[in-house]
């Protein structure tokens, strides 16, 4: 999946601030996963909700690197989930961007 990220989401690139890519290949899957039970109020409608990823955290591909795509609403809407994600980043030393 490719995305352009939009301006109400940071983006965690799936490389180190050093240039190396992150191992393992799947993490942004395993992190979106994680992130997945996060969602805005009335999203978990329909059949299947359980199986997908979060519209507020999700995995994407930017310029040929995996990513994960974090809305800043999650911020707002759940802090602890979003302090989670933005220290996954930090503790990994993975660049992240606003907006892309």
């Amino acid at each position: 999946m490719t995305a352009s990220p939009s301006p109400s989401q940071v983006v965690i690139h799936g490389f180190t601030r050093n240039g190396r890519a992150f191992r393992p290949s799947d993490w942004a899957e395993r992190l979106a996963g994680v992130m997945a039970q996060f969602r805005p109020a009335g999203a978990q409608a329909g059949p299947g909700w359980h199986l997908r990823y979060s519209p507020w955290c999700f995995p994407t591909v930017v310029d040929g690197i995996r990513c994960v795509a974090v809305n800043t609403a999650l911020r707002e809407h759940e802090p602890m989930a979003w302090n989670f994600v933005m220290n996954f980043a930090r503790d990994n030393e993975l660049r992240v961007s606003e907006g892309g």
